[in-house]
């Protein structure tokens, strides 16, 4: 996590694929010998960078295959160089620069839909609201056969979405094969600048009672909390459920401005260390401008870096209570270095501490990059860093923001891990091919839709049992609607009703009372301690 140009938690899938190495650079010949003036650091590097110059050419000259130099320095040299430090650091690629700041602004140009794989197809998950795909009629279920004539046969979805890209008013066309329709649908769409939000629309859970989910921190992440809070007037928010399960991370001064809409002006926010730098405090500078309501904060174990800067300002000052998994434990502040030739370096530079004081970061010395990414060693923490909050409550450091109740969510079976993977959606999509895709507001899946389903997926897969389907019924039901809403409606009524029907939701509305017994008591405790 960190600065304005820097980034938090990165893709697992990049530091697992690096490769061992070493550093490249532009051709270097160091001087035999250095000037007696020179730093001992220079010439160590000096020598480093003559070795790895050396060992490089005997490669590119005398390896049974040639040599790419892309992957040898791109995939394995700086990558590997950086492995060595941490699992946070990393190399990016042209490509992959290029994708961390569109993640990091929120915007590209394309048509604006979300794509997925389904066997050996690319298929549409989800058109954006109002985005040029959504308006050019492409919709869920669709199957991408074609983009500007050129079959997508042996394309993975990466590549697909690559050629759905390009500069805004520029045109693309589509062919899709819909179920139920004989012949293949063509669109001719325009790309546009596609805004993806990191902040759910917000809503009402009940009177009084709001709901809001901070997706990622990007650079407009505290500006749509703000339009959404506004939009419902704060003034009558009577309890806030602020979600920041599976959240990622992101840019350091959201975090920083989401933690100050909801502080007391002055509270520390968060501080970091670094070996080379000095100690810097981030506090509250606005404050919540007397908006005081109580606040349940939901995390789970892949809440990270900026989510757990977030909720665990919130927890140290008593101003949240903090509902579900220990989170992820990332809290290592990466620097941005743009580089040559589009390429970039996420270096750590600090650590990031708790108002508290208490360190985020979990151990990761005696653990593969595995182990680390797949938290092995969750639910560890560190006896010798422990702290107070405000309130005088006892929490500890080095493991991720551990919640003040707990709430892990079941795991999946065979029968709901199958439907999560295809069944709902293959469902959905034939069911749609012969319906309506009209739902009145406020549907569910009746027991109608609900055998209808049951049926649908023993014809498909037998050894699924119909008690299975009896066991599982409120998850099924939830997740099918989920499912439907995105045909019938769009993405946006989908993830809203889901919210709605989240048990672990419900637990946090239940908790609202915690919360403010929380907050009420800091504060008594905070006015004894000024006496």
């Amino acid at each position: 996590m960190a600065h304005k140009r820097s980034l938090l938690l990165l893709p697992v899938i990049i530091l697992l694929c690096s490769v061992l190495g070493g550093l490249y650079g532009s051709r270097v010949e160091a001087a035999a010998s250095a000037p007696s003036d020179t730093p001992m650091a220079e010439i160590s590097l000096g020598r480093d960078v003559d070795s790895f110059a050396k060992a490089y050419a005997l490669v590119q000259q005398n390896a049974a295959t040639p040599v790419d130099p892309d992957k040898a320095i791109y995939r394995g040299a700086i990558p590997g160089m950086l492995r060595e430090l941490d699992p946070h650091s990393t190399f990016f690629d042209p490509k992959d620069y290029q994708m961390l700041k569109e993640d990091q602004n929120g915007h590209y140009s394309g048509v604006g839909m979300q794509v997925g794989p389904r066997g050996d197809k690319t298929v549409v998950i989800a058109p954006f609201p109002g985005a040029p795909a959504y308006r050019a009629g492409i919709r869920p279920g669709d199957t991408i056969v074609a983009v500007d004539d050129k079959s997508t046969n042996g394309m993975n979805t990466t590549e697909v979405a690559d050629m759905l890209k390009g500069p805004r008013n520029t045109s693309v066309k589509i062919t899709v094969k819909r179920e139920g329709v004989a012949d293949y649908l063509s669109f001719q769409v325009m790309r546009e600048d596609i805004s993806r939000k990191t902040v759910q629309d917000a809503f009402w859970l009940r009177p009084g009672i709001a709901y809001v989910k901070i997706l990622s921190f990007g650079d407009y992440t505290f500006r749509e909390l703000d339009q959404n809070l506004r939009r419902l007037g704060e003034g009558n928010i009577q309890g806030l459920v602020l979600d920041l399960r599976d959240n990622p991370g992101g840019l350091l001064d959201q975090a920083v401005d989401v933690c100050d809409h909801f502080l007391q002006k002055g509270q520390t926010i968060v501080s970091q260390r670094g070996r080379s730098s000095a100690e810097k405090v981030y506090t509250a500078r606005r404050g919540n401008q007397g908006h005081d309501y109580p606040i349940v904060v939901l995390v789970n174990r892949y809440s990270a870096s900026a989510a757990e800067i977030v909720s665990g300002a919130l927890q140290d000052h008593d101003r949240a209570w903090i509902l579900g998994e220990t989170t992820f434990g990332k809290g290592l502040v990466q620097t941005l270095y743009p580089l040559s030739d589009r390429t970039g370096l996420a270096l750590t530079t600090a650590h990031f501490y708790t108002p508290s004081g208490r360190l985020i970061q979990r151990d990761y010395s005696h653990l593969s990059f595995y182990d680390y990414y797949n938290n092995q060693n969750r639910n560890l923490r560190n006896l010798n860093d422990v702290k107070m909050t405000d309130g005088g409550r006892t929490v500890y450091g080095g493991g991720g923001i551990t919640p003040d109740e707990k709430y892990e969510t079941p795991k999946l079976d065979a029968l709901e891990a199958e439907l999560y993977r295809n069944g709902l959606f293959t469902f959905t999509r034939d069911y749609f091919a012969q319906h309506s895709t009209s739902l009145p507001k406020g549907w569910m899946p009746d027991d109608q839709m609900m055998h209808s389903l049951r049926d649908y997926e023993l014809k498909n897969d037998p050894s699924f049992s119909g008690a299975q389907f009896t066991t599982d019924h409120d998850w099924i039901q939830r997740h099918l609607a989920k499912e439907m809403y995105v045909w019938a409606f769009n993405v946006d009524e989908s993830d809203r009703v889901f919210a709605q029907t989240d048990p672990e939701v419900q637990k946090a509305i239940d908790a609202m009372p915690e919360a403010s017994t929380l907050m009420q008591r800091a504060k008594k405790v905070m006015v004894e301690r000024m006496r």
